[in-house]
């Protein structure tokens, strides 16, 4: 197993305070190390992951802030 599968494994995934209990769209998100995100489906977990670099997920957090997402 390679250490981004590793990590992956072992992450602590949480999901916004925002979603509902009722199993509707949501995502998870973990902390990895390098200041990393990890981003996933919650109804499928064990499909791949999305990994943002620290800058980039600054920068999408701010566009999402802003609105300007498109």
């Amino acid at each position: 197993m390679d250490d981004v599968t590793q990590e992956l494994t072992n992450a602590q995934w949480r999901k916004s305070s925002l979603s509902g209990d009722d199993g509707s769209n949501c995502v998870e998100v973990a902390n990895l190390t390098g200041g990393r995100r990890a981003v996933r489906d919650s109804k499928d977990p064990n499909d791949p992951a999305l990994i943002f670099t620290s800058e980039e997920w600054t920068a999408f957090m701010n566009a999402v802030k802003t609105g300007d997402l498109g």
